[in-house]
């Protein structure tokens, strides 16, 4: 059986004394989306965190990616390694221009030929982005920017991609098209992690889901299964 390609073992994660997650146990299978839902505040930002090497890990954490283990490194060696996170609230660069918040995206990348090879990539993708590249990223609206904190991750391109709350914030047809996007990637053979409150449009495109409740993992198992558990469906689908 193949291992995984991110293998996270007894993971516990906190700021000062206090853990907010705590002994987790997790797996993202090669070319998987593997969802994790949650109430706000139950760690899921927090887990992001430590496995891009923002939240240093406590004593006894591991965290296996593509056969190493990286519980512990530095968030730029993590980022070498293939795992690009795109953050809670997009956090684009609002005064500089598309172009440059891609440019700083392949930021590793020393080819200036395969840095035009990645941006085309990305703006036929993304095609609002490329009718605006001299366009300041804080002008654009909510759904855009998310569009071009994708992109601007894809141009590291990744092997695994961290998704915090990508629907944060968005209209709900605009939400409809960023899981679009996202079921694209998979297709493309991306491996994705992804963090979501609104777990009916998470678990829809998850092949795997973990339930995170303080810190904890409660439940998991294949997405549509989550999705049919009764205790899920009170909590986070709506009860019926």
């Amino acid at each position: 059986m193949t291992a995984p390609l991110l293998s996270v073992a007894g993971l516990t994660l906190g700021y000062g004394r206090h853990p907010v997650v705590e002994g987790l146990d997790l797996a993202v299978p090669s070319g998987a989306i593997v969802a994790l839902i949650g109430a706000n505040g139950a760690g899921k930002t927090t887990i992001l965190r430590g496995l891009s090497g923002l939240l240093r890990a406590r004593a006894g954490s591991s965290v296996t990616f593509d056969g190493i283990e990286i519980a512990g490194r530095a968030a730029y060696r993590i980022a070498r390694l293939g795992i690009v996170q795109v953050p809670e609230g997009r956090q684009v660069f609002a005064n500089m221009t598309i172009a440059d918040n891609l440019r700083l995206g392949a930021y590793l990348v020393p080819q200036a030929a395969e840095i035009a090879r990645r941006r085309d990539a990305v703006l036929a993708r993304f095609p609002r982005l490329a009718e605006r590249l001299g366009q300041q990223a804080g002008l654009l609206s909510g759904g855009e920017q998310q569009m071009l904190a994708i992109g601007r991750a894809l141009m590291a391109d990744p092997k695994l991609l961290l998704l915090d709350e990508p629907s944060m914030g968005l209209a709900p047809l605009i939400v409809e098209e960023i899981f679009g996007i996202i079921e694209q990637l998979k297709a493309e053979g991306r491996t994705i992690l992804l963090v979501e409150q609104n777990a009916q449009a998470a678990l829809e495109i998850a092949d795997y889901a973990y339930v995170l409740e303080t810190g904890r993992i409660k439940l998991h198992g294949p997405g549509a299964e989550i999705a049919d558990n009764p205790e899920v469906i009170a909590a986070y689908l709506g009860a019926a």
